[in-house]
C-alpha cells in the first residue's frame, strides 16, 4: 500500500454501535500510510463498538462533531454496523456535515451500512455503489446503481460491503487520497 499520506487528515464519522473492525482496521491502514485520523462523533468522550454479535471495545472521540470543520479534512470515512449509521442519519448535524463534505469533491468512503448516511444527505443519486446487501433496495430507491462487489469507486465515492472487504476498501481509500493529493499538487 502507498505510504505517502503524511500531512493528510482523515475524518472518521461514527457513534455508538459502529462495527468495530470497520473503524479500527481502515484506521490502522490509514495511520500506517502516514495519515492523521480523527474519530468525529456527535458525542464526546468515547463511543462503543459492536463486535459482530455483541458489544466490543470503546474508541476515544478525537473531536466532537460541533467542533469539526469540513475544510480541515482530506477524506471522510463512514464505518458501518447497523446501529451506528442508523443513529447518524437521524442527526441533522451529521447529515449537514456529510452533505458539506460531499460538496468538496474529496474522497468519501463508506462500508457496510455506512451508505445510509449518504442516502440521508441526498448524495447517492446516479452513483455506482455497493453496501451490505440489505441496503440494496434503499440505495436503488435513492437513485443509486447497486452492485455486489468487494469495492466500488465512482468519482469521490468508495464503497464496500462487509468486513471481508476491508483490505480492498482501505487500499482504495489510501490510493484515492494519494491521487487527490497528486492532482492538487499538479494544478
Amino acid at each position: 500500500m502507498p505510504s505517502n499520506l503524511k500531512g493528510k487528515r482523515i475524518a472518521i464519522l461514527a457513534t455508538d454501535g459502529f462495527e468495530q473492525v470497520e473503524l479500527t482496521e481502515p484506521r490502522r491502514a490509514l495511520d500506517e500510510a502516514g495519515a492523521t485520523t480523527e474519530v468525529i462523533s456527535p458525542k464526546s468522550g468515547k463511543i462503543k463498538g459492536w463486535n459482530h454479535t455483541e458489544w466490543g471495545e470503546s474508541v476515544a472521540v478525537d473531536r466532537p462533531l460541533d467542533q469539526a470543520r469540513v475544510r480541515d479534512y482530506d477524506a471522510l470515512m463512514l464505518p458501518g454496523g447497523v446501529m451506528n449509521p442508523d443513529r447518524l442519519r437521524m442527526d441533522p448535524g451529521v447529515v449537514d456535515f456529510v452533505r458539506q463534505f460531499v460538496a468538496t469533491g474529496r474522497p468519501v468512503a463508506a462500508i457496510c451500512h455506512g451508505p445510509w448516511t449518504l442516502i440521508e444527505a441526498g448524495a447517492v443519486s446516479g452513483k455506482n455503489l455497493t453496501s451490505w446487501p440489505s441496503l440494496k433496495t434503499d440505495l436503488r430507491n435513492a437513485g443509486a446503481h447497486w452492485s455486489d462487489r468487494e469495492v466500488v469507486t465512482d468519482g469521490q465515492f468508495i464503497t464496500s460491503r462487509k468486513p471481508d472487504d476491508i483490505p480492498a476498501f482501505s487500499r482504495t481509500l489510501i490510493e484515492a487520497v494519494s491521487q487527490t493529493t497528486q492532482a492538487r499538487a499538479a494544478a
